[in-house]
């Protein structure tokens, strides 16, 4: 009995550690539930999704949210999104409900609907900026009519088994809390008012739940080292090596080629890592004061273009980033003193769009950073990231035996010219005297 005990806990701290994010401790999706009147036989309320994560969004085909029922409630009408399924309504005369299932599914709706069937913060096809990257675009909502559900606080009872895809497996949804009821201003912001009711969902990530392999790597490169650290072999698996295409294949002439399965099953270029995303880290130049990074990004899969992408990195030197050439880029602080992390993004109308691999399939950018002498050095690999997250997935690095270090040779001429530089001075000085 005791070892099943120390079994269950041992695998409940791995299931937490592999939702936890070290970057990002505080990142989560928040569903909140606002019943703003009460109806003849129920409520309306407006749903909000606040995507609270610094560098992970949700992108095309966008959300998917699910939940079931306490009792036997219907959906009358939506606004902003809409149930998947009608489900057998058979039992209602006249007036037929927008959704009778016991577990509805729900999808945003598509930008371009008609505005009598939009609400703010709707119909962007279900995809979900993120926090860090732009609060303004980090938010959807929906308006739902609920029927058969209680007319007052102590009669309604709250949904349970909340699901939420993003648009793929990964998150895990907590259950529903009653909170204080949220506060709105009126226009002229004179006026306050809040809602009958309101209770949040959060739902949390764990890339171990979202795949079985890492959806990236990284690569290394340098001045000083004639050898490029690649990708490691199998990086994200191998299961689709017999369904790659070569680079130079006929095939890529095609038409449709490119358009995206209801499987969201990847095409990608035959490489020896099978990722569908590379990070290349190029450490270029090396001035008095500063130092030069190129950082590349590339998209090895022939059916998916990323939108809103993400890249956040952790290296010690971040914390005195002088300019960024051809990317946006943020700072974060996980833990307030320590700042190490930052988050780079494409710029708007110009590269935030990743194409699919080909020509165009890849976005590019240096960056040039300031030198703290007390810690700056090219030895032991100190100028390659520690870690690399691209759209809130991180990334396979190579090994650290195998990073591009200095030579022993340059260091050597290093300590000779540094040397002979002491001579020549002391010399001067002598003459002087």
């Amino acid at each position: 009995m005791r070892l099943f005990f120390c079994f269950c806990f041992f695998f409940m701290i791995i299931f937490t550690a592999s939702a936890y994010d070290p970057l990002d401790p505080n990142g989560n999706i928040t569903i909140k539930w606002d019943i703003m009147s009460w109806t003849a036989d129920g409520y309306v309320a407006v749903v909000t999704m606040n995507n609270f994560q610094i560098y992970r969004h949700i992108q095309s085909p966008g959300w998917t949210l699910g939940w079931a029922w306490a009792k036997k409630e219907v959906i009358w009408s939506m606004v902003g999104a809409q149930a998947t399924e009608q489900g057998d309504c058979s039992k209602f005369k006249g007036n037929v409900p927008h959704c009778c299932k016991k577990a509805p599914t729900v999808v945003d709706l598509l930008p371009g609907v008609p505005y009598n069937q939009q609400i703010s913060n709707c119909c962007k096809g279900g995809v979900v900026g993120a926090w860090g990257q732009d609060p303004s675009s980090a938010v959807s909502q929906f308006q739902v009519s609920v029927g058969v559900a209680g007319t007052t606080n102590k009669t309604v009872k709250l949904p349970k088994n909340f699901t939420l895809l993003g648009p793929g497996p990964g998150y895990t949804c907590g259950p529903a809390k009653i909170v204080p009821s949220t506060v709105f201003l009126t226009t002229d912001k004179r006026r306050k008012t809040q809602a009958l009711m309101t209770w949040n969902v959060t739902c949390t990530y764990s890339q171990f739940l979202a795949r079985k392999h890492p959806s990236c790597c990284v690569s290394f490169s340098s001045f000083y080292n004639d050898t490029i650290t690649p990708c490691p072999s199998c990086a994200c698996g191998c299961e689709n090596k017999r369904s790659c295409v070569k680079a130079d294949s006929k095939i890529l002439t095609k038409k449709g080629l490119n358009t995206p399965r209801k499987d969201n099953a990847p095409l990608l270029q035959c490489t020896h890592h099978m990722c569908p995303i590379r990070v290349h880290w190029h450490v270029k130049t090396n001035y008095k004061d500063y130092w030069r990074v190129k950082i590349a990004i590339t998209n090895f899969n022939y059916r998916m273009n990323h939108t809103l992408w993400t890249l956040a990195v952790q290296h010690p030197n971040l914390n005195n980033v002088t300019q960024v050439f051809s990317f946006d880029y943020k700072s974060v602080a996980p833990y307030g003193s320590i700042n190490d992390t930052g988050m780079f993004f494409g710029t708007k109308f110009y590269n935030d769009l990743l194409m699919e691999a080909g020509p165009s399939g890849n976005v590019q950018s240096e960056v040039l950073l300031q030198k703290d002498q007390r810690t700056f050095t090219f030895k032991q690999g100190w100028a390659f990231p520690r870690k690399v997250y691209f759209n809130g997935d991180e990334c396979m690095l190579p090994s650290p035996d195998s990073y591009p270090f200095l030579p022993n040779s340059a260091r050597r001429s290093l300590a000779s010219l540094s040397t002979l530089s002491l001579t020549i001075l002391v010399l001067v000085f002598i003459s002087v005297w």
